[in-house]
């Protein structure tokens, strides 16, 4: 443990990331963590004033706006607000007061027109409003605060399901349609890097007990389609359910919602420098996070 942090200030503890974060942390740290309510994260002054009355020896920011990403296409006001303006009154705040800040940023960065895993020195290409804010939340992190941990999670899934967003998840999506016996169409043309919130955070503290600032690709070994994702949670869980596979371009014109990256797979490059990846395969998280559950 370093002995350097001491108090950390984390934002978004209520969410799925937050909170395990929040449970990993806290073993060894003090953390204040005030929630959406009582924070109000784009506003400067107050997160100026709460960060100088508490002093915290780093700053961890989870938050992002509480909609869907097809819902930011057209909330697009609200998702620069929170995932852009406020990262960038927080980043210039930890550079004032010379605190670390972590901040996550999200794989959908980048348009998927790469054939191979995307690391962390490929040029950002985002193709829908929210890839843009996240986008824009990193330089604004780069620019407002030179010590920084940039992290790039893919599509999340923990314990602790968030009520701002609905308590769910895509595995838990997949279990609740599964037991409501519901059709359920998947891609399987786009290629993704599920995470596991747990060992996202676990891998998140043992980062910010070095020095080692910079930009980290995080998420679970492996990659697999959407598809054969729901197809290994219906394995695991022994539920039946009518899983019917599709296109992109199918699934598109049935959704009319944001344009998502065909590949989105992370390399993890710069964690493994460190020696610090431990992320396990994508399966093998899905067991673990099923068993936290209680579901298997």
């Amino acid at each position: 443990m370093s002995n350097k942090i001491k108090k950390i200030f984390l934002i978004g503890a209520d969410g799925q990331l937050g909170s395990d974060l929040k449970r990993v942390l806290e073993k060894d740290y003090q953390i204040f963590c005030p929630l959406i309510d009582e924070l109000d994260i784009a506003h400067y002054d107050k997160v100026r004033e709460y960060i100088e009355l508490n002093r915290p020896d780093l700053a961890i920011n989870t938050a992002v706006y509480l909609a869907n990403v097809d819902g930011m296409e057209i909330n697009y006001e609200d998702t620069f607000r929170v995932n852009a303006l406020a990262v960038n009154n927080l980043a210039k705040i930890c550079g004032e007061f010379d605190i670390p800040l972590v901040h996550t940023s999200s794989d959908y960065v980048f348009d998927g027109k790469k054939t191979n895993p995307y690391t962390e020195t490929d040029v950002t290409n985002p193709i829908n409003v929210y890839g843009i804010s996240k986008v824009a939340s990193e330089h604004f992190t780069r620019c407002g605060c030179h010590k920084h941990f940039i992290i790039r999670p893919a599509i999340m899934f923990g314990k602790n399901l968030c009520k701002h967003q609905g308590r769910t998840n895509l595995v838990e999506k997949i279990i609740q349609g599964a037991k409501a016996g519901k059709e359920m169409r998947f891609k399987t043309d786009t290629y993704m890097s599920p995470t596991y919130a747990l060992e996202l955070a676990e891998t998140i503290k043992a980062l910010i007990e070095t020095n080692a600032y910079g930009l980290y690709h995080i998420t679970n070994d492996g990659f697999c389609t959407p598809y054969e994702f729901a197809k290994e949670v219906l394995t695991l869980t022994g539920l039946k359910a009518n899983l019917i596979p599709v296109r992109t371009a199918e699934f598109e014109e049935i959704a009319k919602g944001a344009k998502r990256p065909l590949n989105s797979v992370l390399a993890h490059e710069n964690l493994k420098s460190l020696g610090l990846y431990k992320m396990s395969h994508w399966q093998e998280a899905i067991k673990k996070y099923l068993k936290e559950r209680k579901y298997v």
